[in-house]
Parts: C-alpha cells; sequence; structure tokens
C-alpha cells in the first residue's frame, strides 16, 4: 500500500503530491490544492484510495495554515513554502476528509481493515478538522 504511518503525509502518494507541489510555480499551487480537494468531492463512485490519499494531504495543507493548526510534515511535505491559501479552502478541505473518511472511499476500508489504526488514523482526520472548524484570523 507504500503506507507508513496514519499522518496525512505518512504514505508514498501524499509524499508525491507535495513533491508536485514543488514543481509548480508559487502562485499555480492554491489552484492544485483546490484541484486535489475537489476531485474527491466531484467523484460520485467509488472513492479510490490515492485520490483520497491526495485530499488528505491538501486539507492538511489548508489545515496548517488555520489557527492552531498541525504543521504540515517536515520531511515528507511540502519542501518549499505554501502560499497564504484563501479561506474558502476550508469548507472544502472539510467536506473532502468526510468523502475520503465515509462510505463508498478505498481509504476508509483500508484503515477498517487495519484493525486499531483506523482510529488512529481517524484521530489525524479529526486534528485537521478542529483546526479547519476554528475562526479565521
Amino acid at each position: 500500500m507504500g503506507t507508513w504511518d496514519v499522518t496525512p503525509f505518512g504514505n508514498d502518494t501524499a509524499a508525491d503530491f507535495a513533491g508536485d507541489l514543488d514543481d509548480l510555480a508559487l502562485d499555480e499551487r492554491p489552484a492544485a490544492i483546490r484541484a486535489a480537494l475537489e476531485a474527491v468531492l466531484h467523484e460520485t463512485d467509488y472513492l479510490d484510495r490515492s485520490d483520497g490519499d491526495i485530499a488528505v494531504a491538501a486539507a492538511a495543507l489548508v489545515a496548517a495554515q488555520c489557527p492552531g493548526g498541525p504543521p504540515a510534515h517536515p520531511i515528507y511535505g511540502p519542501d518549499q513554502p505554501v502560499p497564504d491559501l484563501p479561506d474558502d479552502l476550508r469548507p472544502l478541505a472539510l467536506a473532502a476528509l468526510d468523502r475520503v473518511a465515509g462510505p463508498n472511499s478505498e481509504s476508509q476500508e483500508l484503515w477498517a481493515e487495519s484493525g486499531d489504526s483506523l482510529k488512529e488514523w481517524h484521530a489525524e482526520l479529526d486534528k485537521l478538522r478542529k483546526a479547519l472548524q476554528a475562526e479565521p484570523n
């Protein structure tokens, strides 16, 4: 599965997404993050794990800019700075997290099969949700 832990950047797909962001011009990064979030929201059928992993990583980048938000992973997250993201990404990020952790999602199914890791994964997602729900500065 290419996953080594339950954190948003704890898998190959999310780490690759961070690298892809680093390859973009600074002003192109917010659009790439938005596209990652919207991709899972537009998927009405079964949600592939790789799309889910990317959406969780994108949501983590949005959450990192919120009051009290956990920072992006210092090793597997983007090496280059992410510019200030618009506040309208926050509800998209929340909805994307709900979609990835909901029914008809390969990510949810795979974590459920892993036993106790499902609770740990949900706890990581809850940290992101908490930051995303905080009042903007």
